[in-house]
């Protein structure tokens, strides 16, 4: 069978049962993986998440960031899509663009995060970084960066550059997409 041309309830339903799929299912793949993320879903649901999220994570751990922007896309959306408060990430890469660590830094409110800078350059240098990915979400959904997300990218920037540390990007991630600072010109 090509899982392919499946629909994505009928994907849910080889997975749970077609009964807890008309349950659980409700007309999105993005609300349903919140639905799991936050505890209403089922545990093999959790479960498919978390293999998912361990998959990218160790296909960005062996190979180099930006030879596979879409995966760091889909973990980066995997990690923190439908999170109820602002959660701000960093990826700190080796000179290679390895994955050297992944960490949660911040966190903040529905619609703020403070980010100190100073705090972001001791764990660069803690991990002897080269480059760092940043990462942080809008619960509002909305993948767009406000004029204080875009100075606080040129803040980080330009204190990281000083430590010799390059910001490669800053992902901004929604309900359903995330929008990058690099793509954008915006870095």
């Amino acid at each position: 069978m090509d899982h392919r041309n499946c629909s994505d309830l009928q994907l849910l339903g080889m997975l749970v049962g077609a009964k807890t799929a008309e349950k659980l299912y409700r007309g999105t793949l993005t609300r349903l993986l919140i639905e799991a993320e936050n505890g209403s879903g089922s545990e093999k649901l959790a479960a498919a998440i978390e293999i998912v999220r361990r998959s990218l994570h160790e296909t960005l751990e062996h190979t180099p960031v930006l030879s596979s922007p879409q995966a760091v896309r889909d973990y980066l959306r995997l990690r923190l899509a439908g999170k109820e408060h602002e959660v701000f990430v960093a990826v700190f890469l080796d000179a290679q663009n390895r994955v050297l660590a992944v960490e949660e830094l911040f966190r903040g409110t529905l619609t703020q995060t403070s980010v100190f800078p100073r705090e972001i350059v001791k764990r660069a240098l803690s991990f002897n970084a080269a480059a760092v990915l940043f990462a942080h979400n809008h619960p509002s959904g909305v993948a767009e960066p406000s004029r204080a997300d875009e100075a606080l990218t040129q803040t980080l920037k330009h204190t990281l550059a000083l430590v010799d540390v390059k910001v490669l990007d800053h992902f901004i991630v929604g309900s359903d997409s995330a929008m990058s600072f690099a793509e954008r010109g915006l870095l």
